[in-house]
């Protein structure tokens, strides 16, 4: 354990150093004045300081105000020495979270019974605090375990809806690259950027549960069978919902909403304008996009010109404005993921 005494009169920082010689595993530090005494704790790191109230320059209190203000040291045993103990002092010194008192002249066996008694308080202190940082790496352990554990499961219901639904999995990279770039220029912090990356490619997963006939058709779907389609957001959601994992919660929420509309003329709820989760209102701007300008065997992708513009003519009725604005801000990025992630030949 460390010991540093600031005290200006060496007599002083002679006699404690010479009472505190005789406690095991200990080091003992002086320094005769307060300025001093900062710069040695800005590179060691004291479990106990015996600090004198009188000095010159900048006393006790001073000393106490600037020591609690560097990083780590606020809870850190400070024992005030002084021959003026009023309870004004006392009062001030405690507010300014003080540990214990001495009076000069300092009594051999109090200082040592105070002294080992603020030592044991700081081991406690340690031993907590080790204890704590242990128990948080066994929380970002299991965190990070319980991510993978979703992001493995995301993959392996990804691979069994790629069996039944036409869509590719290079529409799946360029729309959820789209969703993290429109979190970022709405300000996002960036584990929810993320978060939106790993749960948008579940947004259609849903479409398991339609018959292939329907999935499947090359043409338009009439009404009836638009119906029937229209379940596969609420089917997204059902198969999502149930786990304790932020993603997989995320990708339910995503799956059951990125279909509303801002007019509240969308499915399955009908929901308008912020009433629908922002994180289906970006997923519906970055899935429709990407389903525009894509070329499927069924219809020919649009170029990029006519996409842009349905989604800016579309704003306030189809699209939340704010979403459109975003992505449109991020527009080179944008660019960048379209020509990236290009269909497989």
């Amino acid at each position: 354990m460390k010991i540093l005494i600031v005290d200006d009169d060496k007599t002083n920082l002679s006699l404690f150093t010479h009472m505190l010689a005789q406690l095991p595993d200990t080091s003992i530090s002086t320094c005769p004045d307060a300025y001093e005494a900062l710069d040695w704790c800005g590179t060691h790191e004291p479990d106990l300081i015996l600090l004198d109230y009188m000095m010159p320059g900048m006393d006790g209190l001073g000393f106490l105000s600037r020591f609690r203000a560097m990083p780590g040291q606020e809870m850190t045993p400070v024992i005030m020495i002084t021959a003026d103990m009023g309870l004004q002092v006392r009062h001030q010194a405690l507010q300014m979270t003080a540990n214990d008192f001495l009076s000069k002249p300092v009594n051999r066996v109090e200082l040592l019974a105070r002294v080992r008694n603020m030592l044991a308080m700081r081991k406690s202190q340690l031993a907590m605090s080790q204890k704590i940082e242990h128990l948080a790496e066994e929380v970002e352990q299991k965190s990070h375990q319980s991510n993978t554990l979703a992001l493995n499961s995301m993959d392996l219901l990804a691979r069994a809806a790629g069996y039944r639904d036409p869509e590719t999995g290079e529409h799946l990279l360029r729309m959820s690259n789209y969703t993290r770039i429109i979190a970022a220029r709405l300000g996002l912090p960036q584990e929810e950027q993320d978060l939106l990356l790993n749960a948008a490619p579940m947004h259609d997963i849903g479409k398991m549960g339609i018959p292939d006939h329907i999935l499947l058709k090359p043409g338009r779907l009439d009404e009836e069978e638009l119906k029937v389609m229209r379940l596969h957001a609420q089917i997204g959601a059902d198969i999502l919902r149930d786990s304790p994992s932020p993603l997989l919660q995320t990708a339910s929420q995503i799956a059951r909403t990125h279909h509303e509309k801002w007019d509240g003329s969308g499915y399955p709820n009908g929901l308008k304008g912020e009433d629908i989760p922002l994180y289906g209102r970006i997923v519906a701007v970055a899935d429709v996009f990407d389903a525009l300008t894509s070329t499927r065997p069924y219809k020919k992708g649009w170029s990029l010109e006519d996409a842009s513009r349905y989604l800016r003519d579309n704003a306030g009725s189809h699209f939340d404005p704010r979403c459109v604005e975003a992505f449109f801000a991020g527009w080179n990025d944008v660019l960048d993921i379209h020509n990236r992630y290009q269909e497989s030949k």
